[in-house]
């Protein structure tokens, strides 16, 4: 591969670092896991070279590499005028404050299989689908100290910079090309059958256009509006109660957040955090009855309340099966009479902070429990977008438009 430093045009950027993704991609399928400390080296210094320090290669236990964006740390004013001059919580792990964490440019992919398999981020790849909840975290985990599942925290911040930036990245959200521009496609990784119909599904990660990157630029996190749903660690609704594991400490590998697990926090509407099902935590209710009649329907946006109005009845016995939901659009998502939004909320992106959120859509169950997917998939148009959140599936849930994306903070 010949490569050469200096300054380029915006679309020379671009191809200047798709070829060295390229090359790294090929060494590494040609070679397998990079061992040597010298061509690690060299690999990641190419990246943040041709990346202006934006990208770089990080690798895993087994020399698997995958191509990182860095996002350095921000104070929540930096993301809203009003706010205070204190860190955004996704820099916030186990009381230890962080300076940046790094994150995967695209969806993950794996490499290996079984007790072997990692995961992986690399251009081109067709993104992993089919996965549950604690699969995901554990391809993540299993790559050492410091790398985890993304999490919620982590793509809230991500979300906020696009609100404070005023942009709203496209992507893969209408069938390989995005709703909203046609002309703009990616290339088609996996089509499906539905009847007599052959549908395109997936893109290979950043085969999109620029504007598909967070930023809309070369060195950007490419393809959070649509490809594949994205699970996303540190969140969950249970019977509509909000939880979460303070600060960024899901992005703590070891973290438990298992179903049982004693990390999980409610949230009161002063912003402090509880133990669950304590008194008057905030919830994601419906706003109308639900009805058991073996038809499984959109009843209406969510709202946010103190206490349950509209529960199942608990002889239905829905548990964490999948009946009557809720969905609207995430901007305008409002709380019961009397009830306040703590910031805690809109900082984690899970209520809105006025009415533009770019369109992007909310689904949610106030009964079982609901882990969470965000961005959007290639099937739901003008609903995906980096504000995106579906908090309607079981944990054990896969289907082929769900995904994940790594991360990785120093530990």
């Amino acid at each position: 591969m010949q490569y050469v430093s200096g300054p380029y045009t915006s679309g020379e950027l671009l191809t200047k670092v798709r070829t060295v993704e390229d090359w790294l991609d090929n060494e590494f399928r040609a070679r397998g896991p990079i061992t040597d400390a010298s061509v690690q080296r060299d690999m990641a210094n190419r990246m943040l070279d041709a990346s202006q320090g934006r990208n770089t290669a990080i690798f895993d236990d087994q020399g698997n590499p995958s191509i990182m964006v860095r996002i350095p740390a921000m104070l929540l004013s930096q993301l809203r005028a009003d706010w205070p001059n204190e860190l955004h919580p996704a820099f916030i792990v186990g009381a230890s404050v962080k300076s940046e964490f790094w994150v995967a440019k695209y969806p993950g992919a794996t490499t290996g299989v079984g007790a072997t398999e990692r995961a992986i981020s690399l251009r081109r790849r067709d993104p992993r689908a089919g996965i549950n909840f604690d699969q995901a975290r554990t391809v993540c985990a299993a790559k050492g100290a410091g790398w985890h599942l993304m999490t919620n925290a982590e793509w809230a911040l991500l979300a906020l910079w696009c609100k404070a930036n005023g942009y709203w990245p496209r992507g893969n959200n209408s069938y390989g090309v995005d709703a909203s521009r046609p002309a703009e496609t990616g290339e088609i990784s996996y089509t499906y059958t539905s009847g007599p119909t052959v549908y395109n599904g997936r893109v290979a990660a950043g085969t999109g256009p620029a504007a598909w990157s967070h930023d809309g630029t070369p060195f950007g996190v490419w393809d959070l509006n649509g490809n594949v749903w994205e699970w996303v660690g540190g969140l969950r609704l249970v019977d509509g109660e909000i939880q979460i594991l303070a600060d960024n400490n899901a992005a703590d590998g070891a973290s438990d957040q298992s179903r049982t697990s004693t990390a999980w926090r409610a949230i009161l509407p002063d912003g402090s955090l509880v133990d669950p099902g304590a008194a008057d935590t905030l919830k994601f209710d419906s706003p109308v009855p639900l009805t058991n009649d073996d038809v499984t329907q959109n009843l209406g946006l969510p709202i946010l309340r103190t206490a349950l109005v509209n529960p199942p009845d608990p002889a239905w016995n829905w548990g964490d099966n999948n009946y009557d939901y809720n969905y609207g659009a995430f901007q305008s998502v409002t709380a019961a009479g009397g009830v306040a939004v703590p910031r805690i909320l809109q900082v984690l992106s899970l209520m809105p902070i006025d009415a533009d959120h770019g369109g992007d859509c909310l689904y949610a169950r106030n009964y079982g429990e609901r882990l969470p997917f965000r961005g959007g998939s290639w099937n739901i148009g003008a609903d995906a977008g980096v504000c995106a959140l579906y908090l309607n599936d079981a944990r054990a849930n896969s289907r082929h438009n769900c995904g994940f994306r790594p991360a990785f903070i120093q530990p």
